[in-house]
This record gives structure tokens, sequence and C-alpha cells, in this order.
């Protein structure tokens, strides 16, 4: 049976998608500086979540789901500044999709690891 919902495979394609906004950002200081962050944080959440997946315990696993959840939402703020800047269109659509999509990803990983630290209280 196929997933509908398959979080690995949004991570994945998020990542993607980063790389290759970040292969078009304009070559200027402020593009480089934020396209170099955005790669890495925009595809670390997908190189996490493979750890997620190999979690030994339900602490270790929400460590590194609180790991990849930092990076996206630093991903988002680092879009948001694109945005506010005017170095990224939101009329594009596939602009307009990386935001959506992170937010939605920020939003999942959110209530991932609150779901795990009600499930799974520190003694």
């Amino acid at each position: 049976m196929e997933r509908k919902y398959d979080l690995e495979e949004r991570c994945c394609v998020f990542a993607a998608a980063v790389v290759k906004h970040t292969d078009n950002m304009p070559n200027t200081r402020a593009g480089n500086h934020l396209a170099g962050q955005l790669l890495r944080s925009g595809t670390a959440p997908a190189l996490h979540y493979g750890e997620v997946q190999g979690a030994e315990s339900s602490r270790d696993f929400i460590h590194k789901m609180s790991g990849a959840l930092k990076e996206l939402r630093e991903s988002k703020n680092n879009l948001r500044v694109q945005v506010l800047s005017g170095m990224m269109d939101t009329k594009n659509n596939e602009h307009a999709w990386l935001i959506q999509e992170c937010g939605e990803l920020v939003a999942i990983f959110t209530v991932s690891v609150k779901t795990a630290e009600r499930n799974n209280p520190r003694k």
C-alpha cells in the first residue's frame, strides 16, 4: 500500500527545491550570504529526518526532530528576509510553493515534537 503522506519525501523534495532556488539567487554579497545559509538549513531537515528514522529512544527521536525543526525555522526566516528585501518574488509559483512548504513542514515538525514530548515526559 502506497502512503499518501510521506514526510521523508516531502523533506527531500523541499531540499531539492532549495538547491535549485539557491543556484538561481543573485550573485551579490547579500545573495551569496543568504544562499549559503539557506542551502545548509534548507537541506538539513531531509538529512536529519533520515537520522530520526533510526532514533534509538524517544529522547533521541525528540532531539533529532528538534534539530530538523530548528533548521526549518531558520530556512523560514531566511525566505522571509528574501521576500522583505525584494530578493524573492512571491508571485513566482516556485517561490510561493517554497515558502508555503517550509511553513507546513515547520508546523508538522512542531506538532510531532510536542506530541513526542507529551507522550514521553522527562522524569
